[in-house]
């Protein structure tokens, strides 16, 4: 898998979600994982995905509500797909798929908040579309360890690796 075929996709690392209890890795942990392998992303020029959380019906405030806002460190930049979602899964009511398979993506990175829920029904999207899937797991936290550990656990039935930050390269990953 080279590079430009895999991409990085980051959920929901908005104010209000990273600020919320997370284990076994704290919020700010987890945006600090997500932010270097970000910048490994970057260099190696393979795309980076931001997704983003906002209700649908306006009463969340917004795109533009501060606590809406993706954190510093994760804000978008040049290049980046921005993605807003209005559900669990980045896929669904999106046009993520498209924008992914325009550019030739066959393999998704996935990492971000919470790893039961819009990680967990992102990545099961992206495994039932035929992409590659890689979950980061210490880039990722639910509301308990427990929670977190069977979320991995069940992505990994479904045929998606898990490996750690460490272990990504965004040339393709290892992990089991």
């Amino acid at each position: 898998m080279t590079s430009a075929h895999t991409a990085l996709v980051l959920i929901d690392l908005q104010q209000w979600i990273v600020d919320m209890p997370w284990q076994p890795a704290g919020g700010r942990e987890v945006v600090d994982s997500c932010a270097r392998l970000r910048d490994r992303f970057e260099r190696a020029g393979s795309p980076v995905v931001l997704v983003r959380y906002l209700r649908a019906d306006g009463a969340d405030g917004g795109a533009q509500a501060p606590a809406n806002l993706l954190v510093p460190g994760i804000a978008p930049r040049d290049g980046d797909l921005l993605v807003t979602k209005n559900g669990l899964d980045a896929f669904e009511g999106t046009d993520l798929d498209e924008r992914l398979r325009a550019r030739q993506v066959t393999g998704i990175v996935l990492a971000g908040l919470s790893t039961a829920h819009g990680v967990a029904a992102t990545a099961a999207a992206a495994v039932a579309s035929g992409y590659e899937v890689t979950v980061v797991t210490d880039a990722t936290a639910s509301v308990s360890e427990a929670e977190h550990d069977a979320a991995l656990h069940g992505l990994a039935g479904l045929g998606a690796r898990t490996c750690r930050a460490q272990d990504v390269l965004p040339e393709g990953v290892t992990g089991s």
